[in-house]
């Protein structure tokens, strides 16, 4: 079966979907808080970021232009895995021992924050590709969409460099890094279905 670029934009694009939307009845569920799916839920993610990074792999190699945002997409897929893997195996372990010994809760308290700042940077990856491709989108002419990328690109940007440097004590709370985050992955993923059906 051969995959040529318009199919490889296209199929990034409904993963990208797929993934805004689990991870928008993820946290809906929790904040809700309602019993969570996680292995299911994180397990599903991880699937289609497996998928992810070898789709948009080839659209960078494939690509003409915009290889920073296939580069985006790729790793923000890539370190998505690491997070997923770190929260499926390592979670639950770590916070069981910290129940039954008092010394290992500065190590489970570290998993977590190992976990978030894999998590930060994803996002960040993602904000810049919707950046990149929203510019692009503005550029074709589609100045709603493309200019609402843009917008939300910068703010999940902004947000999780913030998270980054100043820990997840500061100001801003990782709800709304999460949040931009995901929506950035939304527009993004309509931002390449658009594109993909010009091409």
């Amino acid at each position: 079966m051969e995959f040529t670029q318009q199919r490889t934009v296209k199929i990034t694009s409904y993963l990208l979907l797929a993934l805004a939307i689990t991870q928008a009845i993820y946290t809906a569920l929790y904040l809700s808080k309602v019993s969570v799916p996680r292995q299911f839920l994180w397990g599903l993610e991880g699937v289609l970021f497996t998928f992810l990074i070898a789709f948009a792999g080839a659209a960078m190699v494939q690509a003409k232009h915009y290889q920073v945002g296939w580069s985006a997409i790729a790793f923000s897929a890539v370190l998505n895995i690491v997070q997923v893997s770190i929260g499926l195996t390592m979670f639950r372990p770590f916070y069981e021992a910290a129940g039954q010994l008092e010394d290992l809760k500065p190590i489970a308290g570290a998993v977590v924050a190992l976990s978030f700042m894999i998590y930060y940077t994803a996002k960040l990856l993602l904000g810049l590709a919707a950046l990149i491709f929203g510019m692009a989108k503005i550029s074709e002419g589609s100045k709603v969409l493309g200019g609402l990328t843009v917008l939300v690109g910068i703010v999940a940007m902004a947000a999780n460099v913030i998270l980054i440097i100043l820990g997840r004590d500061g100001f801003l709370s990782s709800y709304f890094a999460g949040a931009s985050g995901v929506l950035a992955t939304l527009l993004l993923g309509l931002c390449l279905l658009t594109l993909a059906r010009e091409d």
